[in-house]
């Protein structure tokens, strides 16, 4: 006897493959609104309006020293230049954001491996600015080492989670060897300041990883015996530090820097009215943040610093709750090499520390670098997407059918046991 089948509404008809469709590029568009970190946007955006204004300010003192009899600059050459580079760097920041943390990871992997290739390239085919042999040509001249640094967060972010699946693999030691490798091709060209920046990003990210307190402690005391060296054996190291601690005739730019900041008070002198300006080198790169004191006044140079203490902080807020050890460790990364560039900025120009000509990220002219700085802040705004419904809407789920459990520890806490048990 054959039995009728209850009717089922719909359960003719074909069910639809949702994960096969393909989003329209509207409503990727849509998502990415949704996810992406709008504060965390608007103060990059902000930064970068005010360095436009910043370069604009500072364009007329770099034109007026680079111009001949031949050849005279526009007043507002670099600001012209500065805008259609912040155009490029604004893209590449916004394309990038819209990845999703596994290809923000496989982009990050394969501008590494590039990255570090060309800088193997550096010292055989480079060419030479001010004595420094850091940059490569083709087409465009470009720093290597600008775009290596988010790939090396990346890539070192990507190895320390390794050891979730095996706490015994040698992660630490293999992220030391690169970064040592690294350092090696920097000291050549010379460039101490990001050997330094580099060390410092690795640190902070090994710390986060779980690695035993006892190990820091060698790590550490390794660092400070190879600075110890440096200053001996390496004469660029010397004569930075010589000149930071007792003055010196071939840097003083820094303490030119200095009297140029607080020449303007408080307030400032007012825009384009700046004089000191005109007799500071690189016032539109690596002492921009002089020229705002002068012509804007300490206070907005309190405020430029308060902006990049906001990042800081609004990216590490991210991460407080994140699960997954990657993304933790890539964001804590990006966002200290982000804030570690721009805080050495300012502190060369305060003469509180020595020069490193680095530049001001999102604040200060510049081609290449723009762009690696754009593309550094686009990785970060990708790793710390999130969609801001989802656990709020699980866990009222949860609490409403009374199954709440209590939350799984994060990565970093369960390597901590692992390795103090």
């Amino acid at each position: 006897m054959n039995q009728q089948r209850p009717f089922v509404p719909g359960a003719g008809r074909r069910a639809p493959r949702l994960a096969q469709q393909k989003l329209s590029r509207w409503s990727e568009l849509k998502i990415w609104w949704r996810e992406v970190d709008r504060v965390l946007l608007g103060l990059v955006l902000a930064l970068m309006a005010f360095g436009a204004v910043a370069v604009a300010a500072a364009s007329p003192a770099t034109a007026d020293r680079l111009s001949t009899t031949a050849v005279t600059l526009d007043p507002l050459y670099f600001f012209y230049r500065h805008l259609v580079w912040q155009m490029v760097a604004l893209a590449v920041l916004l394309v990038v954001s819209m990845f999703d943390r596994s290809s923000a990871r496989r982009f990050g992997l394969v501008l590494a491996a590039l990255m570090l290739g060309a800088l193997f390239l550096v010292p055989v085919i480079g060419s030479e600015v001010n004595g420094a042999t850091r940059w490569l040509e083709f087409g465009m001249r470009f720093q290597p080492s600008e775009f290596l640094k988010p790939g090396f967060v990346i890539a070192t972010a990507w190895v320390l989670a390794w050891r979730m699946r095996d706490p015994n693999l040698p992660v630490v030691a293999l992220t030391f060897v690169a970064l040592c490798a690294i350092s090696l091709l920097l000291m050549m060209q010379p460039n101490l300041g990001d050997t330094l920046l580099f060390v410092g990003v690795w640190f902070v990210m090994v710390l986060l990883a779980g690695v035993p307190v006892q190990r820091m402690g060698a790590l550490a005391g390794i660092g400070v015996v190879a600075l110890i060296a440096t200053y001996f054996l390496y004469d660029n190291a010397r004569h930075r530090i010589d000149s930071f601690f007792g003055g010196g005739t071939a840097y003083d730019q820094v303490d030119l820097a200095e009297r140029t900041l607080l020449a303007g008070g408080w307030t400032g002198s007012g825009y384009g009215l700046g004089i000191r300006k005109m007799n500071l080198p690189e016032a539109h790169t690596d002492y921009i943040f002089s020229v705002i004191g002068e012509e804007f006044g300490l206070i907005v140079c309190g405020l430029v610093a308060i902006t990049y203490l906001a990042i800081m902080v609004r990216v590490l807020m991210k991460l407080v709750d994140e699960d997954d050890l990657f993304a933790l460790l890539a964001g804590a990364g990006l966002v200290t090499l982000f804030g570690g560039q721009a805080f050495i900025n300012m502190l060369v120009n305060l003469q509180l520390f020595p020069s490193k000509g680095m530049t001001l990220p999102l604040v200060s002219y510049g081609g290449s670098s723009t762009i690696a700085i754009c593309l550094t802040v686009g990785l970060l705004l990708a790793i710390t997407r999130r969609n801001p419904y989802l656990k709020r809407e699980t866990r009222g789920l949860a609490d409403l059918l009374g199954l709440a459990e209590r939350p799984d520890p994060s990565p970093v806490d369960t390597i901590r046991r692992e390795i103090h048990p």
